[in-house]
């Protein structure tokens, strides 16, 4: 996991490089985004927290597998 703190501390998965950019995907799913990596760092452990969790419910309404 990884924020992205250009787009207001949004956290999303590494996906891959594009070019110069990163390709971020939201936690729980959606349309993957491109970050330039000087906006982008480490989780705080609250961060990574919310994020699981966020992502264990939206397994659970089965709106992600």
């Amino acid at each position: 996991m990884l924020v992205d703190t250009s787009r207001r501390d949004r956290v999303g998965e590494f996906r891959g490089v594009a070019g110069p950019y990163w390709s971020l995907r939201p936690v729980c799913g959606g349309t993957e985004w491109e970050a330039e990596p000087v906006y982008v760092r480490e989780p705080s452990p609250i961060e990574r927290l919310r994020a699981e969790i966020s992502r264990r419910n939206a397994r659970s309404e089965g709106r992600i597998l």
